[in-house]
Parts: structure tokens; sequence; C-alpha cells
């Protein structure tokens, strides 16, 4: 069932990239994350436009590691169309708050980003580093994602402190916290503690990328027992979809990745309401002000 028309659907995670031309002139890709898929803004919208999509947030890509300056200037390029998600630089000297706030207040970015794997060796994200970068996101108003690549597991302990100390900072989970259908035990026991971090008021969920988070081919059906979880824990106005552009489209296709949603979406059953709360509204809602027609 599509959402109706009043509601506009918005990606909320996706990345773009520089061309290998503009890598060459301009913006450089971060030795060693050099793309293997297309990911420019004009692909993107291309894509967008055939999936019925209005809007999106990108976040910058590893690709470019701290340079914010390419997925700056789609931004600038197309303000009615996107928001910028921030790379979060744990670096020991604390360089990487001036740079959060640089790209926050200058720069126009509207959420951030905490990629644990970036913190130095050693190190979690409750260092003093990553307690003043977390304290500064909810300061300046802006949601901060998670992305924990190697499960919920591992970074459970740390998110949970993190929203305790610093309640005023908004909390998105990327992909589902990496959480597949449970097999066993220690799955079982991560997706739970996934849920239950729904206890904290000011923590979201992103139902995207589900390519990542299923054991099965497109359409990734076994995905609805995860959604109907997260529902009903959570609240349909907490959950967002997003496709994981663009590496979705070696996947199933941008269009696939947005259509897949509403196909699990019918398999729970989700409500009309629900689905347009997941679609877009959701979204909206976090980031006031935009996507608005002029």
């Amino acid at each position: 069932m599509a959402a109706s028309s009043s509601c506009k659907v918005i990606d909320s995670h996706l990345h773009v990239w520089a061309t290998p031309q503009q890598a060459k002139e301009e913006y450089p890709y971060f030795p060693g994350q050099e793309p293997t898929l297309r990911g420019d803004a004009d692909f993107l919208l291309e894509c967008m436009s055939e999936a019925g999509v209005d809007g999106a947030v990108i976040v910058q890509p590893i690709n470019h590691m701290f340079d914010h300056s390419l997925v700056t200037s789609v931004l600038k390029k197309y303000p009615s169309k996107f928001v910028g998600c921030c790379l979060a630089n744990p670096a020991d000297d604390g360089t990487g708050i001036k740079q959060l706030e640089h790209l926050i207040v200058q720069e126009k970015y509207r959420a951030v980003r905490f990629n644990p794997n970036l913190w130095p060796s050693g190190q979690k994200m409750t260092n003093e580093v990553g307690r003043s970068l977390f304290s500064k996101a909810g300061e300046l108003g802006v949601p901060l994602g998670i992305m924990t690549m190697k499960g919920v597991g591992p970074y459970i302990q740390e998110i949970e402190e993190l929203c305790r100390d610093y309640p005023a900072t908004t909390v998105i989970l990327d992909h589902m916290a990496f959480c597949k259908p449970p097999t066993n035990d220690e799955e079982e026991k991560a997706f739970s503690s996934f849920l239950s971090l729904s206890r904290f008021p000011q923590v979201y969920v992103k139902y995207s990328a589900l390519f990542r988070i299923t054991r099965e081919a497109y359409p990734y059906e076994d995905t609805a027992q995860l959604l109907s979880s997260v529902i009903s824990h959570y609240g349909a106005s907490r959950v967002m979809w997003g496709s994981d552009f663009p590496y979705v489209v070696p996947e199933c296709g941008y269009k696939g990745g947005r259509e897949a949603i509403s196909h699990v979406a019918s398999k729970i059953p989700v409500s009309q309401s629900d689905l347009e709360w997941i679609l877009g509204k959701t979204v909206s809602q976090l980031f006031q002000g935009a996507w608005v027609t002029p």
C-alpha cells in the first residue's frame, strides 16, 4: 500500500561521494577508501525520482572520511532535498569537537554519526572525547546516529551509559543496530538488549539497509519479525526507513529497496498510519523545517 500523497517519503539514511573525475579534481577520496560503486548525487537523484522518494538524509561516507566538502557542496546545491549528517572525529586531541561545532553551526549539518571503529585502538565511545562529542550534539540540538557494525552486543553498555548520562542527546540506531533475526541465545540476548534501549525516550531506530540485517534473498521478508518487535517496543513514531544508497543498488536496486519496506510492512501487517511514520513522518519530525515544500 503506497503512502498517501500528502505524506512525503523521506529516506533517512544514504551516502553520496565524488565521481572519479571529481575526486581527481576537487574532492579526493580518503586513501584506501576508494569506492567501487557509483555514488554521485546525479545518480542518487535519478534513483529517488524513479522510486518516488521526496528527500533524504545524507550521511558523510567513510570514502571521504572527515573531509566533508563533497557532501557540503551537495547540501548547498539541493537545500530542499537533503539534510546532512556529519561524521564525528574522535581523535585523541579533541579537534573533532571544534570540527563538529563548525559543521553544525556554519555548514548547517543537522545530525552527527558515531562510528566506534574510528576511535583510537582500545578506546571506547564513553572516553573523554566521546562524552564531549556526545554532549555537544545534545547542546547543539542535533540527533546522533550510532553505527554498530560489529553488532550491538559489544557496544550496549557504552550506549546505555551515554543515554543515561546525557538524556538531552537524541540517539538514532543505524540499521536496526545490525540485529539480524536471532538464531541462537547470544543473538536473542543482543536483540533484546537493543529492544530494551526503547526505555530511553530519546532513542530512535532506523529500519534501514535491509540487505544487511536479513538472512534471506529479496524482499527480505524475515525482517518482518524484527520490524514488528521494534514497532511494539519503540512505536512507529520512533522508527524510520533508510535505503543505504548506493550500497543498496547492486543488492536490489534503489526502487527495490524502497518497495521492500511496504512489502515487509504488509506481512505484519503495519497500519497505514504507522507506515506513514516509518516512511517519512518520523524523520520529518526529527528534522523540523526540512523537506518543506516552498
